[in-house]
């Protein structure tokens, strides 16, 4: 059964930092592409970022400049730095794990609010 269990959300000030965690197992991370999406409530679930096993990275428009994502293979995680974070960031953030159509994989989420 494949797991993707995040951590890392909270309450944050606007302007502020928080990093996101997806920890998973070796086979999975070797073999998928891993990104991180966000759902607003009442809006649909969008990307925010990708990496793939080779490294390559995508973000949405949004947050380029401000989110980092990045592997750690010894650890088996994927990461989401975010900085300079704003109260249009808040949403739930699932980890997402993506090897084809009909093969993928979500975690169970995390809220990241951004509030003063």
């Amino acid at each position: 059964q494949v797991q993707l269990v995040e951590s890392g959300g909270g309450l944050v000030q606007p302007g502020g930092t928080l990093r996101l965690a997806c920890a998973t197992s070796k086979s999975i991370l070797s073999s998928y592409t891993m990104g991180w999406y966000r759902q607003a409530p009442g809006k649909q679930r969008d990307l925010v970022a990708t990496i793939t096993t080779g490294g390559n990275t995508n973000y949405a428009g949004s947050v380029k400049g401000r989110f980092t994502i990045s592997r750690d293979n010894a650890k088996n995680t994927v990461y989401l730095q975010m900085n300079g974070l704003k109260p249009e960031d808040t949403a739930i953030y699932y980890c997402n794990a993506y090897l084809t159509l009909s093969r993928y994989y979500w975690g169970q989420g995390t809220q990241v609010t951004v509030s003063s």
